[in-house]
Protein backbone atom coordinates (compact mmCIF):
# COMPACT_ATOMS: atom_id res chain seq x y z
CA UNK A 1 0.00 0.00 0.00
CA UNK A 2 2.93 2.53 0.79
CA UNK A 3 5.31 1.84 -2.06
CA UNK A 4 2.33 2.23 -4.52
CA UNK A 5 0.89 5.42 -2.67
CA UNK A 6 4.66 6.63 -2.97
CA UNK A 7 4.53 5.84 -6.52
CA UNK A 8 1.39 7.67 -7.35
CA UNK A 9 3.13 10.79 -5.71
CA UNK A 10 6.01 10.50 -7.57
CA UNK A 11 3.77 9.70 -11.30
CA UNK A 12 1.92 13.44 -10.59
CA UNK A 13 5.29 14.82 -9.19
CA UNK A 14 4.18 15.98 -5.90
CA UNK A 15 6.17 16.59 -3.62
CA UNK A 16 5.26 15.10 0.15
CA UNK A 17 6.26 17.38 3.16
CA UNK A 18 6.07 16.39 6.70
CA UNK A 19 6.30 18.50 10.02
CA UNK A 20 6.40 17.48 13.46
CA UNK A 21 5.23 19.61 16.45
CA UNK A 22 6.24 18.11 19.41
CA UNK A 23 4.37 20.41 22.10
CA UNK A 24 4.51 19.96 25.82
CA UNK A 25 0.39 18.84 25.79
CA UNK A 26 0.49 16.64 22.44
CA UNK A 27 2.45 16.24 19.55
CA UNK A 28 1.38 16.44 16.40
CA UNK A 29 2.41 15.01 12.61
CA UNK A 30 1.09 16.15 9.39
CA UNK A 31 2.24 15.29 6.18
CA UNK A 32 0.75 17.14 3.14
CA UNK A 33 1.31 16.68 -0.75
CA UNK A 34 2.23 19.46 -2.55
CA UNK A 35 1.82 20.22 -6.07
CA UNK A 36 2.96 23.07 -8.47
CA UNK A 37 0.82 26.21 -8.17
CA UNK A 38 -1.75 24.55 -5.60
CA UNK A 39 -2.58 24.40 -1.65
CA UNK A 40 -1.19 22.28 0.77
CA UNK A 41 -3.37 18.81 0.51
CA UNK A 42 -3.57 17.60 4.18
CA UNK A 43 -3.28 13.63 3.39
CA UNK A 44 -1.99 12.51 6.96
CA UNK A 45 -2.59 13.67 10.18
CA UNK A 46 -1.37 12.15 13.51
CA UNK A 47 -1.46 12.92 17.17
CA UNK A 48 -0.70 11.86 20.43
CA UNK A 49 -0.49 12.86 23.98
CA UNK A 50 3.11 14.30 25.00
CA UNK A 51 4.73 12.75 27.86
CA UNK A 52 8.27 13.71 28.06
CA UNK A 53 8.43 17.56 27.23
CA UNK A 54 7.70 20.35 30.14
CA UNK A 55 7.64 23.99 29.08
CA UNK A 56 8.92 22.82 25.77
CA UNK A 57 12.14 20.97 26.60
CA UNK A 58 12.69 17.34 26.54
CA UNK A 59 12.60 15.97 30.24
CA UNK A 60 12.39 12.31 29.17
CA UNK A 61 13.84 11.19 25.91
CA UNK A 62 12.14 7.91 26.39
CA UNK A 63 8.32 8.85 26.66
CA UNK A 64 9.19 11.59 24.25
CA UNK A 65 10.21 9.25 21.72
CA UNK A 66 7.32 7.13 22.16
CA UNK A 67 5.38 9.42 22.00
CA UNK A 68 6.63 10.78 18.70
CA UNK A 69 6.64 7.22 17.36
CA UNK A 70 2.59 7.36 18.10
CA UNK A 71 2.14 10.46 16.76
CA UNK A 72 3.98 9.40 13.38
CA UNK A 73 2.36 5.58 13.52
CA UNK A 74 -1.12 7.09 12.86
CA UNK A 75 0.05 9.96 10.14
CA UNK A 76 1.70 7.14 8.12
CA UNK A 77 -1.41 4.66 8.09
CA UNK A 78 -3.40 7.92 7.36
CA UNK A 79 -2.06 9.06 4.24
CA UNK A 80 -0.39 5.62 3.11
CA UNK A 81 3.55 6.67 3.45
CA UNK A 82 6.49 5.97 5.18
CA UNK A 83 7.91 9.35 6.79
CA UNK A 84 11.48 9.22 7.32
CA UNK A 85 12.21 13.11 7.33
CA UNK A 86 10.64 16.20 8.99
CA UNK A 87 10.54 19.32 9.82
CA UNK A 88 10.66 19.94 13.51
CA UNK A 89 9.45 22.87 15.70
CA UNK A 90 11.52 24.42 18.82
CA UNK A 91 10.51 26.29 21.62
CA UNK A 92 10.69 27.39 25.78
CA UNK A 93 12.10 30.02 27.81
CA UNK A 94 15.68 29.06 26.69
CA UNK A 95 15.01 31.01 23.03
CA UNK A 96 16.49 34.41 22.65
CA UNK A 97 15.64 36.98 20.45
CA UNK A 98 18.04 40.01 19.03
CA UNK A 99 18.59 42.67 16.96
CA UNK A 100 21.28 43.35 15.14
CA UNK A 101 23.36 45.75 12.33
CA UNK A 102 26.10 45.09 10.02
CA UNK A 103 28.01 47.21 7.28
CA UNK A 104 30.41 46.92 4.36
CA UNK A 105 31.33 48.57 1.52
CA UNK A 106 30.21 47.62 -2.15
CA UNK A 107 33.30 46.10 -3.97
CA UNK A 108 32.54 45.23 -7.62
CA UNK A 109 31.54 48.16 -10.07
CA UNK A 110 29.34 50.05 -7.31
CA UNK A 111 26.93 47.21 -8.21
CA UNK A 112 25.55 45.06 -4.62
CA UNK A 113 26.36 41.50 -5.66
CA UNK A 114 25.50 38.04 -3.96
CA UNK A 115 28.91 38.25 -2.24
CA UNK A 116 28.35 42.05 -0.81
CA UNK A 117 25.08 40.66 0.70
CA UNK A 118 26.37 37.63 2.44
CA UNK A 119 29.05 39.86 3.59
CA UNK A 120 27.00 42.36 5.30
CA UNK A 121 24.64 39.32 6.59
CA UNK A 122 28.52 38.08 8.12
CA UNK A 123 29.34 41.46 9.31
CA UNK A 124 25.69 41.64 11.33
CA UNK A 125 25.57 38.07 12.29
CA UNK A 126 29.24 38.90 14.18
CA UNK A 127 28.03 39.06 17.56
CA UNK A 128 29.19 37.14 20.93
CA UNK A 129 27.32 34.25 20.98
CA UNK A 130 27.87 31.79 24.15
CA UNK A 131 29.27 28.13 23.47
CA UNK A 132 26.53 26.75 25.01
CA UNK A 133 24.05 28.16 22.55
CA UNK A 134 22.86 27.49 18.81
CA UNK A 135 21.97 30.39 16.08
CA UNK A 136 18.33 28.94 15.27
CA UNK A 137 17.71 31.74 12.71
CA UNK A 138 19.01 34.53 10.79
CA UNK A 139 16.12 36.85 9.37
CA UNK A 140 17.18 39.66 7.32
CA UNK A 141 14.57 42.48 8.39
CA UNK A 142 15.51 44.97 5.80
CA UNK A 143 18.94 46.53 3.67
CA UNK A 144 20.39 50.03 3.62
CA UNK A 145 21.95 50.90 0.39
CA UNK A 146 23.98 54.63 0.71
CA UNK A 147 21.17 56.61 2.79
CA UNK A 148 18.06 54.61 1.33
CA UNK A 149 16.51 52.36 4.15
CA UNK A 150 13.77 50.06 3.79
CA UNK A 151 15.02 47.70 1.08
CA UNK A 152 13.65 44.42 0.72
CA UNK A 153 16.30 42.62 -1.87
CA UNK A 154 19.33 44.87 -2.57
CA UNK A 155 20.71 43.06 -5.42
CA UNK A 156 22.03 44.86 -8.10
CA UNK A 157 21.35 48.37 -6.84
CA UNK A 158 24.07 50.98 -7.32
CA UNK A 159 25.34 52.27 -4.23
CA UNK A 160 28.88 52.28 -2.62
CA UNK A 161 27.67 51.29 1.36
CA UNK A 162 25.64 48.26 2.37
CA UNK A 163 23.82 48.06 5.53
CA UNK A 164 21.74 45.31 7.00
CA UNK A 165 19.29 44.83 9.95
CA UNK A 166 19.22 41.33 11.03
CA UNK A 167 17.01 39.20 13.95
CA UNK A 168 19.52 36.56 15.24
CA UNK A 169 17.43 33.91 17.08
CA UNK A 170 19.41 31.61 19.00
CA UNK A 171 18.50 28.27 20.91
CA UNK A 172 20.18 26.32 24.05
CA UNK A 173 22.23 23.31 21.84
CA UNK A 174 21.69 20.91 24.32
CA UNK A 175 17.64 22.02 23.80
CA UNK A 176 18.09 21.50 20.24
CA UNK A 177 20.39 18.44 20.33
CA UNK A 178 17.94 16.67 22.90
CA UNK A 179 15.12 16.97 20.37
CA UNK A 180 17.11 15.89 17.46
CA UNK A 181 18.02 12.92 19.38
CA UNK A 182 14.34 11.67 20.19
CA UNK A 183 13.63 12.19 16.20
CA UNK A 184 16.34 9.85 15.37
CA UNK A 185 15.73 7.25 18.41
CA UNK A 186 12.03 7.61 16.34
CA UNK A 187 14.00 6.38 12.98
CA UNK A 188 13.48 10.08 11.14
CA UNK A 189 15.79 12.42 10.06
CA UNK A 190 15.04 15.97 10.94
CA UNK A 191 15.61 18.36 7.70
CA UNK A 192 15.27 21.36 9.65
CA UNK A 193 14.52 23.10 13.34
CA UNK A 194 12.23 25.97 13.31
CA UNK A 195 10.88 28.24 15.83
CA UNK A 196 7.77 27.29 16.53
CA UNK A 197 6.60 31.03 17.06
CA UNK A 198 8.34 31.58 13.30
CA UNK A 199 6.32 28.60 12.10
CA UNK A 200 2.61 29.42 13.23
CA UNK A 201 3.24 33.06 11.85
CA UNK A 202 3.69 31.11 8.14
CA UNK A 203 0.00 29.73 9.00
CA UNK A 204 -2.21 32.20 10.63
CA UNK A 205 -0.74 35.49 9.36
CA UNK A 206 -1.57 37.56 6.25
CA UNK A 207 1.01 39.65 4.29
CA UNK A 208 -0.76 43.09 4.88
CA UNK A 209 -0.87 41.86 8.41
CA UNK A 210 2.99 41.58 8.53
CA UNK A 211 3.44 44.49 6.08
CA UNK A 212 1.66 46.85 8.43
CA UNK A 213 2.70 45.22 11.55
CA UNK A 214 1.32 42.79 14.04
CA UNK A 215 1.95 40.52 17.28
CA UNK A 216 1.46 37.13 16.89
CA UNK A 217 0.98 35.45 20.17
CA UNK A 218 0.70 31.48 20.04
CA UNK A 219 -0.67 30.47 23.65
CA UNK A 220 0.71 26.67 23.62
CA UNK A 221 0.62 23.94 26.26
CA UNK A 222 3.76 24.87 28.45
CA UNK A 223 4.56 28.56 26.85
CA UNK A 224 3.43 31.11 25.04
CA UNK A 225 5.48 32.48 22.06
CA UNK A 226 5.66 36.09 20.95
CA UNK A 227 6.58 37.30 17.68
CA UNK A 228 6.43 40.72 16.17
CA UNK A 229 5.99 41.45 12.45
CA UNK A 230 6.94 44.48 10.55
CA UNK A 231 7.29 46.02 7.16
CA UNK A 232 7.25 42.26 6.14
CA UNK A 233 9.66 40.75 8.37
CA UNK A 234 9.85 39.77 11.70
CA UNK A 235 11.89 42.34 14.64
CA UNK A 236 11.43 41.15 17.63
CA UNK A 237 10.72 37.32 19.41
CA UNK A 238 10.47 35.92 22.63
CA UNK A 239 9.08 33.00 24.76
CA UNK A 240 7.23 33.08 27.41
CA UNK A 241 7.08 29.74 30.77
CA UNK A 242 3.35 30.20 31.04
CA UNK A 243 0.60 28.65 28.92
CA UNK A 244 -1.97 26.21 29.05
CA UNK A 245 -1.34 24.01 30.82
CA UNK A 246 -0.89 26.00 34.04
CA UNK A 247 -4.85 27.06 33.67
CA UNK A 248 -5.44 23.21 33.86
CA UNK A 249 -3.44 22.78 37.12
CA UNK A 250 -4.58 25.60 38.87
CA UNK A 251 -8.05 23.77 37.82
CA UNK A 252 -7.36 20.80 39.22
CA UNK A 253 -6.09 22.88 42.61
CA UNK A 254 -9.02 24.80 43.16
CA UNK A 255 -11.96 22.61 42.37
CA UNK A 256 -9.99 19.27 43.83
CA UNK A 257 -10.05 17.58 40.84
CA UNK A 258 -7.73 14.92 38.95
CA UNK A 259 -5.58 16.48 36.30
CA UNK A 260 -7.34 14.67 33.59
CA UNK A 261 -10.88 15.73 34.94
CA UNK A 262 -9.45 19.30 34.76
CA UNK A 263 -8.16 18.88 31.22
CA UNK A 264 -11.51 17.97 30.47
CA UNK A 265 -13.51 20.60 32.40
CA UNK A 266 -11.28 23.51 30.81
CA UNK A 267 -12.13 22.38 27.07
CA UNK A 268 -15.86 21.67 27.76
CA UNK A 269 -16.68 24.45 30.17
CA UNK A 270 -13.36 26.86 30.23
CA UNK A 271 -14.55 30.63 29.81
CA UNK A 272 -11.74 33.41 29.50
CA UNK A 273 -14.42 35.66 31.14
CA UNK A 274 -16.71 35.29 34.02
CA UNK A 275 -18.73 37.86 32.89
CA UNK A 276 -19.93 34.62 29.98
CA UNK A 277 -21.13 32.94 32.82
CA UNK A 278 -24.75 32.25 32.72
CA UNK A 279 -26.65 32.66 35.86
CA UNK A 280 -27.18 29.67 37.88
CA UNK A 281 -25.46 27.27 34.85
CA UNK A 282 -23.99 24.11 37.15
CA UNK A 283 -21.55 21.53 35.81
CA UNK A 284 -20.59 17.96 37.67
CA UNK A 285 -17.16 18.10 38.91
CA UNK A 286 -15.28 14.61 39.72
CA UNK A 287 -13.42 13.98 42.92
CA UNK A 288 -9.65 12.97 44.15
CA UNK A 289 -9.31 10.17 45.63
CA UNK A 290 -12.86 8.35 44.77
CA UNK A 291 -14.76 10.74 46.67
CA UNK A 292 -17.95 11.39 45.14
CA UNK A 293 -18.46 14.04 42.11
CA UNK A 294 -20.02 17.96 43.37
CA UNK A 295 -22.37 19.42 41.42
CA UNK A 296 -20.72 23.54 41.17
CA UNK A 297 -21.67 26.29 40.22
CA UNK A 298 -19.81 27.29 36.42
CA UNK A 299 -18.87 30.31 37.77
CA UNK A 300 -16.18 28.91 39.88
CA UNK A 301 -13.85 27.97 37.00
CA UNK A 302 -14.15 31.08 35.04
CA UNK A 303 -13.25 32.95 38.54
CA UNK A 304 -9.88 30.48 38.20
CA UNK A 305 -9.48 30.88 34.37
CA UNK A 306 -9.60 34.58 34.22
CA UNK A 307 -7.27 35.84 36.62
CA UNK A 308 -4.85 33.32 34.87
CA UNK A 309 -5.26 34.36 31.48
CA UNK A 310 -5.09 38.08 32.40
CA UNK A 311 -1.40 37.06 33.74
CA UNK A 312 -0.76 35.33 30.37
CA UNK A 313 -1.76 38.35 28.64
CA UNK A 314 -0.61 40.77 31.03
CA UNK A 315 3.23 39.04 30.57
CA UNK A 316 2.67 39.71 26.98
CA UNK A 317 1.64 43.80 27.49
CA UNK A 318 4.84 43.92 29.33
CA UNK A 319 6.38 41.73 26.68
CA UNK A 320 5.67 44.25 24.04
CA UNK A 321 7.06 47.31 26.10
CA UNK A 322 10.06 46.04 26.86
CA UNK A 323 10.73 45.12 22.74
CA UNK A 324 10.39 48.65 22.10
CA UNK A 325 8.22 47.67 18.88
CA UNK A 326 4.72 48.47 20.10
CA UNK A 327 4.38 51.34 17.85
CA UNK A 328 5.24 49.40 14.77
CA UNK A 329 2.17 46.56 15.24
CA UNK A 330 -1.13 48.58 13.43
CA UNK A 331 -2.77 45.88 12.48
CA UNK A 332 -3.71 44.67 16.18
CA UNK A 333 -2.67 40.90 17.42
CA UNK A 334 -3.26 37.57 16.16
CA UNK A 335 -3.75 34.93 19.01
CA UNK A 336 -3.30 31.17 18.17
CA UNK A 337 -2.94 27.45 20.20
CA UNK A 338 -5.24 25.96 21.42
CA UNK A 339 -5.82 27.93 24.73
CA UNK A 340 -6.65 31.08 21.98
CA UNK A 341 -9.98 28.55 21.47
CA UNK A 342 -11.56 29.35 24.57
CA UNK A 343 -14.65 31.29 24.51
CA UNK A 344 -13.87 35.07 25.35
CA UNK A 345 -10.04 34.84 25.04
CA UNK A 346 -9.59 37.01 22.41
CA UNK A 347 -12.09 39.60 23.94
CA UNK A 348 -9.93 39.52 26.99
CA UNK A 349 -6.43 40.19 24.87
CA UNK A 350 -8.33 43.36 23.45
CA UNK A 351 -8.78 44.72 26.76
CA UNK A 352 -5.37 44.35 27.86
CA UNK A 353 -3.08 44.62 24.86
CA UNK A 354 -5.31 47.41 23.84
CA UNK A 355 -4.85 46.32 19.94
CA UNK A 356 -7.91 44.53 17.76
CA UNK A 357 -7.35 40.79 18.50
CA UNK A 358 -8.38 38.29 16.12
CA UNK A 359 -8.33 34.33 16.92
CA UNK A 360 -5.45 32.93 13.92
CA UNK A 361 -6.48 29.54 12.02
CA UNK A 362 -4.35 27.86 9.38
CA UNK A 363 -5.31 29.41 6.08
CA UNK A 364 -4.87 27.99 2.73
CA UNK A 365 -5.24 24.27 2.78
CA UNK A 366 -6.93 21.73 1.23
CA UNK A 367 -7.86 17.55 2.06
CA UNK A 368 -7.87 16.74 5.87
CA UNK A 369 -9.06 20.79 6.41
CA UNK A 370 -11.94 20.03 8.55
CA UNK A 371 -8.97 18.15 11.01
CA UNK A 372 -6.90 20.29 11.19
CA UNK A 373 -8.46 23.37 10.83
CA UNK A 374 -8.07 24.48 14.43
CA UNK A 375 -5.38 27.44 16.01
CA UNK A 376 -4.10 24.23 17.97
CA UNK A 377 -2.44 22.95 14.94
CA UNK A 378 -1.62 26.55 13.36
CA UNK A 379 2.57 25.60 14.59
CA UNK A 380 2.14 22.08 12.35
CA UNK A 381 0.81 23.38 9.30
CA UNK A 382 3.44 26.35 9.59
CA UNK A 383 5.86 23.85 9.52
CA UNK A 384 4.83 22.32 6.52
CA UNK A 385 5.10 25.78 4.79
CA UNK A 386 8.29 26.57 6.49
CA UNK A 387 9.70 22.71 5.39
CA UNK A 388 8.13 22.95 1.64
CA UNK A 389 9.99 27.03 1.56
CA UNK A 390 13.66 24.86 2.62
CA UNK A 391 12.94 21.82 0.68
CA UNK A 392 12.09 19.11 3.79
CA UNK A 393 10.54 16.64 1.26
CA UNK A 394 9.98 13.20 2.68
CA UNK A 395 12.45 10.61 1.63
CA UNK A 396 11.36 7.10 -0.05
CA UNK A 397 14.47 5.24 1.47
CA UNK A 398 15.13 5.08 5.21
CA UNK A 399 18.26 6.88 6.01
CA UNK A 400 19.69 7.88 9.67
CA UNK A 401 22.16 10.17 10.51
CA UNK A 402 23.50 11.18 13.92
CA UNK A 403 23.26 14.12 16.34
CA UNK A 404 26.69 15.51 15.10
CA UNK A 405 25.83 15.47 11.50
CA UNK A 406 22.15 17.03 11.93
CA UNK A 407 23.97 19.70 13.60
CA UNK A 408 26.10 20.27 10.62
CA UNK A 409 23.48 20.12 8.24
CA UNK A 410 21.16 22.95 10.30
CA UNK A 411 24.41 24.77 11.14
CA UNK A 412 25.17 25.09 7.18
CA UNK A 413 21.38 26.02 6.46
CA UNK A 414 21.76 28.87 8.96
CA UNK A 415 24.95 30.29 7.59
CA UNK A 416 22.61 29.92 4.40
CA UNK A 417 20.81 32.78 5.49
CA UNK A 418 19.39 33.62 1.70
CA UNK A 419 16.90 30.73 2.16
CA UNK A 420 15.36 32.30 5.05
CA UNK A 421 14.65 35.69 3.40
CA UNK A 422 14.03 35.47 -0.61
Amino acid sequence: MRNSMRDHFTQENATIIVGLDIGTTKVCALAAEVKPGERLNIVGFGSARSMGMRKGVVVNIERTVESIQAAIRECELMSGIQIREVAVGIAGSHIQGRNSHGMVTVQYNRNVSDDDIRRVIEAAQAVNIPNDREVLHILPREFIVDDQDGVQNPLGMSGVRLEANVHIVTCSATSAQNIVKCCNLAGLEVSDIVLEPLASAQAVLSLDEKELGVALVDIGGGTTDIAVYSGGSIVHTSVLAVGGNHLTNDIAIGLCTPIAEAETLKHNHGVAMSTLVEPDEMINVPSVGGRKTRTLDKRLIADIIEPRFREIFELVNKELDRSNFRHVIASGAVITGGSSLMPGADELAADILKFPVRVGYPENITGLNETVYSPMHATGVGLLRYGLAHGATTRNQPEMVGDANLMDRVSRRMRDWMHEFF
